[in-house]
């Protein structure tokens, strides 16, 4: 059964397709029309914009903090009884040097504040803050899956490993579109969405 959405779709293969397709394109297109800049990075509210943006055209739930508690791999995310004060928490946190983002993006993973989507729009906003700290960006395409994955998963104990990932990824080509589609592919497929090319829509 397809989560329940806007578009009326009951095919959950249908829905994870169409998902893929208006999310990516809404991804592109921040990057392009500004929407990012004027969002202050590293904020809970910024996270929360994003996510309204990559989900608003399908889900009730785009942009809203969840209300459940979720689980992933035998891997408990922050109790909802407790998620306002871990998100403020977060969003208190530095966010100076590669090493400080790094640390607040796995903190906000842990979080995992949304129904659905916190992953996609985790790295955009870690991007985001990236971009407007370091003036650098993240080519996802050059993390491999399989590395993300297991960085991401060690990563509330050792985070390492994900830092010096995002560290071998960094680019200061903040404008070119190719990269930022090919980014996005890459952190889509991070979570199975690999049917669309951003650059194609």
């Amino acid at each position: 059964m397809a989560l329940g959405n806007k578009l009326d779709i009951t095919d959950p293969v249908a829905l994870a397709h169409e998902e893929e397709r208006i999310s990516k394109a809404a991804a592109l297109a921040m990057y392009a029309d500004g929407t990012l800049e004027a969002l202050e990075p590293g904020t809970l509210a910024a996270l929360v914009a994003i996510h309204e943006r990559l989900f608003g055209g399908l889900y009730d739930f785009a942009g809203k903090i969840r209300t459940v508690n979720l689980a992933k791999g035998g891997f408990r995310f922050a109790s909802a009884l407790y998620l306002e004060q871990a998100l403020h928490a977060v969003e208190a946190m530095p966010q100076g040097t590669l090493g400080q983002i790094v640390e607040k993006y796995v903190e906000m993973n842990v979080v995992h504040p949304f129904r659905e989507g916190s992953g996609r729009s985790g790295r955009i906003w870690l991007d985001h803050m990236l971009r407007a700290e370091l003036g650098r960006t993240v080519d996802w395409s050059a993390i491999p899956r399989e590395d993300y994955l297991l960085a991401m998963e060690r990563s509330p104990v050792r985070d390492t490993e994900i830092k010096a990932l995002v560290a071998s990824a960094l680019s200061d080509r903040l404008d070119d579109v190719t990269l930022l589609a090919r980014g996005i592919d890459a952190s889509y497929a991070y979570e199975g969405y690999a049917a669309f090319r951003a650059a194609e829509l």
